[in-house]
């Protein structure tokens, strides 16, 4: 996973007690300082069910499927993933669907020892697979990646190897950080665009 970075990126120990409030103020942030014009928020969470160290984007994308929220999707579930294999024309589906949307990307990736565990943010575009190896397109005005593994040599075999709790623990820490973001702005109605804010047309997670 390579990122075309607008902007810092910010590092959260998802160990901590604060790593979900932490999240959720810094994707407030993040999102409050996108210029363009946007009327929906698209959550894409890539990954595969299939593998254990790449199913954090699937499991997060579960998590938020079971709410509905006016103007929010989510797309890439543990029932619907979206992975290599399909990311593509999931991209082009969302662009015809969702034309003007604010696309926030999420997906594990590899790094550095120390930063095991850790959640990172930043605004820009993700390329999913990067790290093992994959030709994918970037995707993402704002990313969220779960760094599960060491980079380096059989990125596969990391993948494959990645113990279940160490993922569902980032998971958890990040569901609940959007979950939090969410509640939390849909009272003063901050985290919606103006121009979304003022449409009457609600829209459903698909």
């Amino acid at each position: 996973m390579l990122t075309q970075r607008l902007s810092p990126v910010f590092y959260i120990n998802s160990k901590r007690s604060s790593a979900s409030s932490e999240l959720a103020y810094l994707l407030k942030d993040a999102v409050s300082q996108v210029e363009r014009d946007w009327r929906e928020l698209v959550f894409l969470c890539i990954g595969s069910d299939r593998i254990t160290g790449d199913s954090l984007g699937p499991l997060i994308g579960h998590q938020l499927s079971q709410y509905c929220w006016p103007h929010i999707f989510v797309y890439g579930t543990l029932e619907n993933p979206v992975h290599a294999l399909n990311l593509e024309e999931m991209i082009q589906q969302i662009k015809k669907r969702h034309p003007l949307a604010l696309v926030i990307a999420i997906d594990a990736s590899l790094g550095s020892k120390k930063h095991i565990g850790f959640i990172t943010l930043g605004t820009g575009s993700i390329r999913p697979g990067s790290g093992v190896n994959k030709d994918l397109p970037h995707v993402g005005d704002i990313f969220i990646t779960g760094i599960i593994n060491v980079s380096g040599t059989f990125e596969h075999f990391l993948l494959q190897t990645t113990r279940l709790s160490t993922v569902i623990n980032m998971a958890d820490s990040i569901a609940n950080g959007i979950l939090t973001a969410i509640d939390a702005s849909y009272e003063n109605l901050r985290f919606l665009s103006p121009a979304a804010s003022m449409t009457s047309s609600s829209g459903t997670i698909s």
